[in-house]
């Protein structure tokens, strides 16, 4: 069993291509995919760039997800200090039981029947999104006008949270995620959220309605609390990625346009295309974070428990071991079960339900706009080189 054989490095965040991962994660993985790395309060862990790593360190109940363990690989403004445990309900940095008992109440909610059960309204909210678009005529901001609207339209209605609220609870939310802002502005921002949502769990409980937090509400086995902080945590979810892949994965097809050709000829390649698109752009650019419960040979390295690994999910979906010619955006490639929704206990519960939104979202919008391009230069495009989530903060379209 080998220790670390290299000075522990800093995380690559500098892309060299829009859509591919920083260079220095591939040369990582083909030289040592379970690497020594610096986190930002000096703590020494791991940063694994393989595919065949990261299933194990995602499926192994050895390795943790509870958010008091862990230590930032990047900087940002609560990077240095140490976390604290999660609130009751925000699931995602629990381990089992805790996570077991939140997973096993909202499983029932997102079965893949309940969410294609959404699909008309789906459906629906989207062509008023492109009736709205077509009406206000081009160029317009695919951001602004449809790949926010839409899933955050769909996680209101499931949630039961008013769609007129929206830029309330998404400017607070681009506060808390954003990688720059002071502290006292997140604070302020968190504090707006549970705030709301807070109130409205109150409202929910006196007047229930057809909706997910009644439903939650009404189970009986939570309190407003955990009911706010899951809102919270589904809320932002639920549209925050959707929205970054509607937006990045059409700005993909328009560069790539014998890929967008292929698709227009072929529509039955959608459901392959989804998979393909968030293997190809995997949004959560920096990875998700885990810690060995105790030593753990992994890759030939030695992982000590305490030590804070940090699976680079864009890197382990461009590894030429499990798919073939990673770096091309093939919208034929047969699935090969990518990570960009994760894998194992924490495997993303709204998976299909941001499918389906995908599915609908970009066969409508190239069946209404079969023109659609770029309004603007690439290099003018603004990346979200600041945000946890990879994306475009602006993408201007013609048809």
């Amino acid at each position: 069993m080998a220790e670390a054989v290299s000075t522990p490095i800093k995380l690559p965040t500098a892309r060299s291509t829009i859509f591919d991962p920083p260079d220095e994660l591939g040369r990582l993985r083909e030289e040592q995919p379970v690497t020594p790395l610096a986190y930002v309060d000096g703590h020494v862990g791991w940063l694994v760039t393989s595919y065949s790593a990261a299933r194990v360190v995602l499926d192994d109940p050895r390795f943790s997800a509870r958010q008091e363990l862990r230590h930032s690989p990047i900087p940002h403004p609560f990077a240095e200090e140490k976390p604290t445990p999660a609130q009751p309900g925000f699931f995602i940095r629990m381990d089992p039981p805790e996570h077991t008992r939140y997973r096993r109440l909202l499983t029932g909610q997102f079965t893949v029947r309940r969410m294609r059960q959404l699909e008309p309204r789906i459906q629906r909210f989207t062509d008023e999104r492109l009736d709205a678009m077509e009406q206000a005529g081009p160029p317009v901001d695919l951001v602004q006008e449809f790949a926010l609207p839409i899933p955050s339209l769909v996680i209101c209605d499931l949630l039961g949270v008013p769609y007129a609220d929206r830029e309330r609870f998404q400017r607070d939310s681009e506060t808390v995620l954003a990688l720059n802002v002071d502290k006292e502005e997140i604070f302020k921002a968190i504090a707006s959220i549970g705030g709301y949502l807070h109130q409205l769990v109150q409202t929910k409980r006196a007047e229930p309605a057809d909706d997910m937090l009644s439903g939650l509400v009404q189970s009986g086995e939570l309190t407003d609390e955990e009911v706010t902080n899951i809102a919270h945590l589904l809320l932002v979810a639920g549209y925050e990625t959707s929205a970054n892949m509607l937006a990045l994965g059409t700005y993909a097809l328009l560069r790539h346009p014998e890929q967008l050709a292929a698709l227009r000829a072929d529509p039955s390649l959608i459901d392959g295309a989804v998979e393909e698109l968030l293997r190809y752009v995997t949004i959560t650019q920096f990875g998700t974070m885990r810690v060995a419960l105790e030593d753990v040979e992994l890759d030939g390295q030695l992982v000590k428990a305490g030590e804070t690994v940090l699976v680079s999910l864009p890197a382990a979906n461009r590894d030429p071991a499990q798919f073939p010619d990673p770096d091309k955006l093939d919208l034929s490639r047969p699935p090969t079960g990518h990570l960009a929704l994760g894998h194992g206990v924490h495997l993303c519960i709204g998976q299909e339900l941001a499918r389906i939104e995908m599915r609908i979202g970009y066969r409508a919008l190239f069946d209404r706009f079969p023109q659609l391009r770029l309004a603007a230069e690439p290099e003018d495009i603004p990346m979200r080189h600041d945000r946890g989530i990879y994306g475009v903060h602006k993408l201007p379209v013609a048809w």
